[in-house]
């Protein structure tokens, strides 16, 4: 369980807790992935499913090594490989799935709501792994881990989350888990790419990015999002990154100890520059080795924990 629930679906409504039981739990997670044999008995004899109806690398790959290691079987299922392909429902789909009783299901989709859609229909745990533009939360998760690893702390940090606002379930996921922890969301973008009733989520929307980067203590930078038509709100890319290309020059207006983020992939030269992207302060890499600690931590917290603590 998760808070109170046996899927994970958004972040929003989680409590600090809650929170901190899946960052504390996949602590320990990156130590058994920095062994030299990288592999603990706790999920044998379980099965995770993951049906991923959009592209992905780094959160489909980490998820299948985050149950490889945990010992439970993994079974990779993609759009283009299934009977979606033929005409068949996600539902039924899913429903087929399910008769052969897996444990977990991790489900990425373009469509927002489809993880949830699968929760009430299914009896085994789901696992948002990014619906449309609504949520990403182990994505957030991560996030918060790699900022909590350096910082020690995520209450009272300026974090700024810039770019295609609209169109991203990552900013949603950490604009949700950061303000849980206590941080202050400070988003910044074309004001086409800012939704409207931004502040709702929990974020202030700053004037110019430049303003947005005013003492940031960490500076999550966001993809455009080709394949969701968001190149048709901008003039160009190179208009884009001529107001909101993270460059060294920028960077010298947050903090001194400031932390680079990125969800990936990278559009080199567009949101960031290869300089930033590369240099002393990018956190990107390891966000994708935490990804798969955070991800470990999900799946045992969900199909692993009360089977030890009862037996």
């Amino acid at each position: 369980m998760i808070g109170n629930s046996r899927h994970l679906l958004t972040l929003e409504g989680l409590l600090p807790e809650d929170i901190t039981q899946v960052l504390d739990t996949a602590a320990g997670m990156k130590e058994i992935s920095r062994r030299k044999i990288k592999k603990v008995p706790t999920l044998r004899g379980k099965t995770v499913v993951n049906l991923f109806f959009e592209p992905s690398t780094r959160t489909k790959t980490s998820f299948e090594i985050a149950a490889k290691r945990l010992s439970s079987d993994a079974i990779n299922f993609t759009a283009s490989s299934s009977s979606t392909a033929k005409g068949e429902t996600l539902i039924d789909t899913a429903r087929n799935i399910e008769a052969m009783n897996p444990d977990i299901v991790v489900i990425r989709h373009r469509y927002s709501g489809a993880a949830m859609m699968l929760a009430d229909r299914l009896d085994c745990s789901i696992v948002n792994a990014g619906d449309g533009c609504h949520q990403h939360p182990t994505q957030g998760l991560l996030d918060l881990f790699t900022v909590r690893e350096r910082k020690k702390t995520l209450s009272g940090l300026k974090v700024v989350i810039a770019g295609d606002i609209t169109h991203s379930r990552v900013a949603r996921s950490d604009i949700a888990g950061f303000t849980a922890m206590g941080s202050e969301v400070v988003v910044s973008g074309p004001p086409t790419m800012i939704p409207e009733g931004a502040e709702r989520l929990g974020a202030r929307v700053a004037g110019t990015f430049e303003e947005a980067l005013d003492g940031a203590d960490v500076v999550i930078m966001l993809r455009i999002q080709l394949e969701r038509r968001s190149g048709s709100l901008i003039p160009s890319m190179r208009e884009y990154a001529r107001f909101f290309s993270l460059n060294p020059g920028r960077l010298d207006l947050a903090s001194k100890d400031v932390l680079v983020m990125h969800p990936g992939p990278v559009n080199r030269g567009v949101e960031i520059c290869s300089e930033v992207a590369d240099g002393g302060r990018s956190l990107i890499l390891d966000q994708v080795e935490n990804g798969v600690a955070v991800r470990m931590a999900v799946l045992y917290l969900l199909c692993g924990e009360s089977d030890e603590v009862a037996g």
